[in-house]
């Protein structure tokens, strides 16, 4: 595993990757030092940035933008889990990851989070 920060407060850490990793998915912890893609209401870890020769980079803090299901989050602290198609969906409270959404695009399903 290899973790490095930029200047904005972003920590991404480099972990093998299972096969169905892509760039901009919520992943979660698979076995030591492994990832994988969530399924739904899965605790994610991070949110894959890059892929490449088996292995992922990913972004554990800092904010991102990721694709959700269901209802659209409101901003403020909510609880996100993995929605099982490659992004995050709101969780019933104190289930999933308590996370401060920042900003919500509709028409894009996506939201900005703070992980």
């Amino acid at each position: 595993m290899n973790i490095s920060l930029n200047g904005y407060g972003e920590q991404v850490a480099t972990f093998e990757a299972e096969t169905g990793v892509v760039p901009g998915i919520p992943v979660k912890m698979t076995g030591n030092g492994l990832v994988g893609a969530g399924q739904a209401q899965d605790e994610f870890c991070g949110v894959a940035v890059s892929v490449r020769g088996g292995f992922a980079a990913v972004q554990l803090h800092g904010y991102v933008t990721v694709p959700y299901s269901g209802t659209a989050p409101a901003a403020g602290y909510r609880f996100l889990s993995c929605d099982g198609n490659s992004g995050v969906q709101v969780q019933a409270e104190s289930t999933g990851r308590s996370l401060l959404v920042t900003d919500v695009d509709v028409a894009a399903q996506t939201c900005g989070i703070i992980l």
